[in-house]
C-alpha cells in the first residue's frame, strides 16, 4: 500500500519508516527538518518537507503522494519541561493534534484517501477514579488538573474528530509510556540524580510500551482494526512506588528519595501528584484482539532490564515530529 507518514523523524517515526517499507509498503515521510530528509531516504522514504501547521502545504503532500494510508505521528514536544509548566510544553503539539489533524484530514478527503491512524495517548488522560486499569470503553478524565486541560482537550478533539470523520475509517492509537531507542532520557537523568522522587504511597498506575512495539502495532493498523480507539501498552500496567524502584536499581541509581504529598504539591503542582498518586493504566485487550498484535516487550520489567541503561525512558510522550 501506499503510506504517507506525517512527522516521521520522530522517535516513533524512526521505528515505523523502516518497518512499513520492510512490510513492502510504498512510504512517502514528511518532517519539518531538512536535515533529517537523508536519513528518511536511506529508510527506502521518499521525504517531504512539510509544515503540518500549513494547510495548504499539507494538501500539496498528500495530494502528491497519493496515499491509501495516511498516518499523523507529528508532534513538537520538548526533549525536558517541568510538570507546573505541562500545558505550555504541549502548546505547539496541541496544536499538530487539532488544527494539524484537520489539515490531514482535509486533504484525505480531497484525494480519497480511505484510512487515517492517528497517534494518541494512554495514561494520564484516562478517569482517575474507579479501578486501577481502564478500556477505550471508559471515558477520558473530566475534571483533570489546571495545568493539563488544554492538552487532555486536545487529544479529546482528535480521538472524536479521526474515529468520526466522514468517508474515512480513522483510527486513533493511545502509545503508552514510550522508552527504548530514540526516546527522551529525561527521566533516567533524574532517577539517576536522584530528582524523580516517590510522592506520597505512588499508587498511580502507569502503562508502558517500547518504541518498537509502537511501531509494530501502527503497521498492524494500516490493514486492520475499525475506526475506533485503541489502547497500544504493554500486558503489566503497574503503579510507581513498584516501577520506579526497579528502574533506579537497573540503572545503577540509589533508592529514589520519598515525599509526602504536601512536598510533591510544591515541587511539581498538581499535575506531578495527579501521575504520581492518581492516574490508571491501561488495557491493551482490543489491540490485540483488533489489530492482531503483541507486543514484544509484553513487560515494562523485561524491557527496561534489557535495554533501560542504554537507551533511556520517557516521561510520558516522546517527541515523533
Amino acid at each position: 500500500m501506499r503510506v504517507l507518514v506525517a512527522g516521521a523523524s520522530g522517535a516513533i517515526g524512526r521505528q515505523l519508516v523502516p518497518a512499513l517499507v520492510a512490510a513492502g509498503h510504498h512510504v512517502t515521510a514528511t518532517t519539518r527538518s531538512a536535515r533529517k530528509t537523508a536519513w528518511l531516504s536511506a529508510g527506502g522514504a521518499t521525504p517531504v518537507i512539510v509544515d503540518g501547521l500549513d494547510g495548504l502545504a499539507v494538501g500539496e503532500a498528500v495530494a502528491k503522494a497519493e496515499p491509501d494510508v495516511i498516518i499523523h505521528e507529528m508532534t513538537a514536544i520538548p526533549p525536558s519541561f517541568g510538570l507546573r509548566r505541562f500545558d505550555r510544553a504541549f502548546a505547539v503539539t496541541n496544536e499538530l493534534r487539532t488544527r494539524g489533524l484537520d489539515h490531514l484530514l482535509a486533504a484525505a478527503a480531497a484525494s480519497g484517501v480511505g484510512r487515517v491512524i492517528a497517534q494518541s495517548y494512554a495514561g494520564w488522560p484516562n478517569a482517575r477514579t474507579g479501578g486501577p486499569v481502564k478500556t477505550e470503553d471508559d471515558p477520558l478524565d473530566q475534571d483533570p488538573p489546571a495545568g493539563q486541560r488544554a492538552t487532555i482537550d486536545a487529544i479529546r478533539y482528535l480521538e472524536e474528530t479521526v474515529t468520526r470523520a466522514s468517508g474515512i475509517t480513522g483510527l486513533a492509537l493511545r502509545y503508552g509510556s514510550l522508552y527504548g531507542p530514540g526516546t527522551t532520557d529525561q527521566v533516567i537523568t533524574m532517577i539517576r540524580q536522584r530528582r524523580f522522587p516517590l510522592v506520597g504511597d505512588g499508587s498511580g498506575v502507569w502503562s508502558f510500551l517500547h518504541v518498537e512495539d509502537a511501531a509494530s502495532a501502527t503497521v498492524a493498523a494500516v490493514r486492520r482494526g475499525a475506526a475506533g480507539v485503541y489502547n497500544i501498552v504493554d500486558d503489566e500496567p503497574a503503579p510507581v512506588c513498584e516501577w520506579l524502584p526497579a528502574a533506579a536499581a537497573i540503572v545503577g541509581a540509589r533508592p529514589p528519595l520519598r515525599v509526602p504529598l504536601w512536598l510533591g504539591r510544591l515541587i511539581a503542582g498538581e499535575v506531578g501528584v495527579s501521575v504520581m498518586t492518581q492516574v490508571r493504566g491501561s488495557s491493551n485487550a482490543k489491540a490485540k484482539r483488533e489489530l492482531g498484535w503483541q507486543p514484544r516487550w509484553a513487560s515494562w520489567r523485561d524491557g527496561f532490564a534489557r535495554g533501560l541503561k542504554d537507551s533511556g525512558s520517557s516521561a510520558g510522550e516522546a517527541d515523533a515530529s
